[in-house]
């Protein structure tokens, strides 16, 4: 046996459980948006405005009530 090498098989049901330990959900960060104080996901476009870092990315077409 070299170094590193295991010394025992791992089963298919201890792989599993190995594999899946360290993994875990994280949660979604939400900041507010500068311009609008809406909440929206950081480095995104804000949905609401149209802004990101200080310039219009998308011209939004305000609906009109009648």
């Amino acid at each position: 046996m070299g170094q590193g090498q295991p010394k025992y098989r791992r089963s298919s049901s201890q792989k599993r459980m190995h594999r899946e330990a360290s993994y875990k959900f994280t949660p979604v960060t939400i900041n507010e948006c500068p311009r609008c104080h809406e909440p929206k996901i950081p480095h995104r476009v804000c949905l609401n405005c149209g802004y990101y870092n200080g310039m219009e990315i998308i011209a939004l077409q305000e609906e009109k009530k009648e």
